[in-house]
């Protein structure tokens, strides 16, 4: 070749070079998002670096969420600060070359940290060995005996209304005192407590809006309500001292971030507004921890009692939880313990394979927790149904337990009985022609027999009637306009059917059986229910029979000068009740 011919190897080292670089820019979308976040100026980066501090005190603040490495939030809040350690410690890596192996090893402590909190969620599985057994143990349940631990009902002490009829006692209460009307309104606790013996359910009143709780921030909240559940009056209760610490309180007066920033490490469950035995307001938060693993096998160990009045907090353990308070176990979590020892008695695999001896709670309506409450002394008891997972149409016994103290008993039924909704729906069928509604069931002690007692409401949720139905033999219903006639209903029906002692039947066969003929008829309705009242020609005592409609309804036939035959309870001031009537 000639020297002034093409130098061939300085030609295809130039077309090497062109075309890995053509390769390099085609392969490349683009500078990566860390190193745009690498490319950022110094004082660029200590900006954000601040701005990210300030954003996760402030939402600390206005989450407060508890600073606990048990608490799920928290850890969610930990893998989030971890996730962006890793991020700034990538982008100190793409910045100094030279010190780039010392950050990527730095990176290895929060990946660490989020691999920890994985592993802390699967120990505290079911399936891990020896876990399922743990479980079951959270919740201590023993045997009990229905007749003898649960009080024989005293019916001036049932409670006729569920909590949906209070909220609208509650309403008309608040409607009669037209100056809170306009700046408040209730909120929706209504906690059920016992307050001096009574079960009642107790709400505190809420500023109506943001507005509304500026112009009444200084003077706070003047009053609560409280619904008696057995005499369904209401009342608005004046404070002398008015409730400064509520939902309501938007910013440092909340009480849920007052009691949160007091005890940052404590976890809370549910509170509840109570009242003590003077009608003082309170607080009470359950404190929770972890019994499995790092997530696992939630419990109750203490609880915090906050003044809503002047926002002084104590914590107590539970055992020394002072007696007027009702609710130191949250009836969502008792339901929760109770269903893991239901599941994994038998261990996990029997939980989802054999099934043997599986039980849980009986669900409520739309498949939500069924239970209610029961009064016994000072304390409040929740009640809900057992059934077998392979079962849902009986229950095969049912459990109370002591809010206040955690003690939980099982009660057997030796026949199987009916769950909740099958006696609901029971009750309504007997006045189906009247559309009434059943309330949840509350369990009874009725002459040593358990026996769902439910309130019958109407269309506007007004408790028109009350229903009674033994759990085990519920193919029978006995309901009345009032709680007394449908009491003498049922005993009737028990003593008929065999089931009850021989005291027990002698007070139900204390019924009297009339016979005489119609002297006078007239007709009155109190509290919404229609009333037929009758007097007896040739009745020296001149008693008045009440008949109560739709029960009665037969009565509606007569006229004076016709002959009746009917049963009635001990005359009482002049009246008595009938139950049973009959034409002749």
């Amino acid at each position: 070749m000639s020297a002034q011919g093409p130098d061939f190897n300085d030609l295809f080292e130039q077309l090497r070079r062109e075309v890995h670089g053509k390769d390099k820019k085609s392969s490349s979308s683009g500078p990566s998002f860390v190193e745009q976040i690498a490319a950022w100026s110094r004082r660029a980066l200590i900006i954000a670096a601040v701005v990210l501090v300030v954003v996760l005190a402030a939402c600390y603040w206005w989450f407060h969420p508890s600073l606990n490495l048990q608490s799920p939030q928290v850890c969610v809040w930990i893998v989030g600060i971890c996730l962006v350690a890793i991020l700034a410690l990538a982008v100190a890596a793409a910045r100094s070359i030279a010190k780039a192996p010392v950050f990527k090893r730095l990176m290895l402590v929060p990946g660490a940290v989020v691999v920890a909190i994985a592993v802390g969620w699967l120990l505290s599985q079911p399936f891990i060995p020896g876990n399922a057994e743990r479980y079951a143990s959270v919740l201590t349940t023993t045997d009990g005996d229905f007749a003898t631990d649960i009080e024989q009902v005293d019916y001036a002490d049932v409670p006729v209304i569920d909590r949906d009829s209070a909220v609208l006692l509650g309403n008309r209460a608040m409607g009669s005192i037209p100056e809170y009307v306009s700046q408040f309104e209730i909120a929706d606790t209504y906690s059920q407590i016992n307050y001096q013996g009574r079960p009642v359910r107790v709400s505190p009143l809420a500023y109506a809006d943001f507005f509304k709780w500026l112009s009444n921030r200084d003077t706070g909240i003047p009053a609560y309500v409280i619904v008696d559940m057995v005499t369904q009056e209401a009342e608005v209760v004046r404070l002398e001292e008015p409730i400064m610490y509520s939902d309501s309180e938007p910013f440092a007066r909340n009480v849920d971030r007052h009691v949160q920033l007091s005890y940052p490490d404590l976890m809370f469950d549910q509170k509840s507004f109570e009242l003590d035995e003077e009608g003082h307001p309170w607080w009470v938060y359950p404190v929770q921890r972890r019994t499995i693993g790092l997530f696992g096998g939630t419990d109750i160990y203490g609880v915090v009692l906050v003044d809503a009045c002047t926002g002084e907090t104590d914590f107590y353990a539970v055992e020394e939880v002072p007696t007027w308070v009702d609710r130191a176990y949250p009836a969502d979590l008792l339901i929760e313990q109770y269903n893991w020892s239901g599941a994994y008695q038998g261990g996990w695999l029997n939980s989802w394979l054999g099934q043997e001896g599986v039980v849980r709670t009986t669900s409520g309506t739309n498949g939500e927790l069924g239970y209610n409450y029961i009064a016994q002394g000072e304390d409040i008891y929740l009640y809900t149904g057992v059934s077998s997972v392979t079962a849902d149409n009986s229950n095969v016994g049912f459990i109370l337990v002591n809010q206040r103290t955690g003690d939980s008993r099982y009660y057997a039924l030796e026949r199987g009985g009916a769950t909740e909704d099958s006696a609901m729906a029971s009750a309504e069928g007997q006045v189906q022609h009247l559309g009434y509604q059943a309330t949840y069931p509350l369990l009874l002690n009725v002459a040593g027999q358990p026996t769902y007692f439910m309130s019958l409401k109407d269309a506007a949720g007004l408790v028109k009637m009350y229903a009674m139905i033994n759990v085990e033999q519920y193919q029978s219903v006995a309901t009345g306009s009032t709680v007394e006639e449908c009491q003498e209903g049922y005993l009737t029906m028990l003593a008929a059917d065999g089931l009850l002692s021989d005291d027990a039947a002698a007070d139900a066969s204390s019924q009297h059986e009339v016979t005489g003929v119609v002297a006078t008829i007239a007709q009155a309705v109190i509290e919404g229910n229609s009333h037929f009242y009758v007097t007896l020609e040739d009745d020296a005592a001149g008693t008045i029979y009440d008949f109560a409609l739709p029960e009665m309804v037969e009565i509606v036939a007569y006229q004076p000068g016709d002959e009746i035959s009917f049963r009635c309870g001990e005359k009482i001031e002049g009246l008595a009740t009938v139950t049973v009537s009959e034409l002749i």
